[in-house]
């Protein structure tokens, strides 16, 4: 990790001044950089040795750091890991147009790991990752689209890279064998990770999140939480959510009300069910992989995860 964090502030630069201060103002903001080492522990875990998985390691974290960068403009947020978003200091034209560098960077170090396989599994990814934004964007402040919906979103928006950071490593390893459990692996805790972030927004702490709490519900996002508990509310509470998230007026007191009404319809409990089997399946994929001390890592990544939830 310590070649990577030194690859990520590297690559990172640019003679055009303002956009190693835009990238480094997200880059250097205390990510738990959780991507890059899911694709070093996967080329670790299958005895890899050489330089493609720094590369690629540094590649996930560009790309992740492009989504943020997007997302924050189409999301309108204010905040990031703790910090005003770059789209608040520089504007959303500086942040899209960094975002593009940094997804440049990470495909020139594809190229350089030298492994077609392996740039075709990014570049997929990268497809995904869009088609998850826009269709988000089609579904945004909607309260009709499902549960379904919701999956699919988070399955392309988040879930894709983690899969994409997995399954390198088996790719450069030569352990073709094992990629579709790995790759598998990435998806599920992925799917946990995003729904986590999703419970936490109308439960958690602040400091602990990097953003506010409720941010979800002013940006009018019908994440499951809220779809949960749409679905299972009185005429009172349906007209609730409908005024807060498809009609955007969010008033002093709305986000406790919001908590309240996750919490007292069951929503946060299952939600938490649904993040909580994503974890177990995620466990179950490594078990296809032999034992190693590489394997335990991994099993204490999706604790870690799982453990956001308490």
């Amino acid at each position: 990790m310590a070649e990577v964090n030194a690859l990520i502030l590297r690559h990172a630069g640019s003679d055009v001044a303002l956009i190693p201060e835009v990238a480094n103002h997200l880059i250097e903001s205390g990510g738990k950089r959780i991507r890059p080492m899911l694709t070093l522990a996967g080329a670790s875990l299958f005895g890899y040795r050489g330089e493609s998985d720094v590369l690629l390691a540094t590649a996930v974290e560009y790309m992740h750091t492009a989504t943020l960068l997007h997302d924050d403009v189409v999301d309108e947020s204010d905040l990031r890991r703790g910090k005003l978003a770059a789209r608040k200091i520089w504007g959303n034209q500086t942040s899209v147009l960094v975002g593009d560098f940094l997804l440049g960077q990470a495909f020139r170090l594809m190229v350089q790991a030298g492994s077609l396989e392996a740039l075709s599994l990014f570049a997929n990814a990268a497809a995904t990752i869009s088609e998850g934004e826009v269709r988000q964007l089609a579904g945004a402040k909607n309260l009709s689209v499902g549960e379904s919906y919701y999956m699919a979103v988070i399955d392309a928006k988040t879930a894709a890279l983690f899969a994409a950071a997995t399954g390198a490593g088996p790719i450069i390893a030569g352990a073709d064998g094992h990629r579709e459990a790995m790759e598998s692996f990435g998806r599920n805790l992925g799917l946990a990770f995003q729904l986590i972030d999703d419970v936490l927004d109308y439960s958690g702490d602040p400091a602990v999140l990097g953003k506010n709490v409720g941010d979800d519900l002013r940006e009018g996002k019908a994440t499951l939480p809220v779809l949960l508990a749409y679905a299972r509310g009185d005429a009172a509470d349906r007209a609730f959510w409908e005024r807060c998230i498809e009609q955007s007026k969010v008033e002093d007191g709305d986000v406790f009300l919001a908590a309240e009404k996750v919490q007292n319809t069951g929503a946060l409990v299952d939600a938490r069910a649904r993040a909580q089997k994503f974890g177990d399946d995620a466990l179950s994929d490594l078990r296809s992989i032999p034992a190693s001390n590489m394997r335990d890592i991994l099993e204490e990544v999706v604790a870690f995860t799982l453990a956001r939830l308490h």
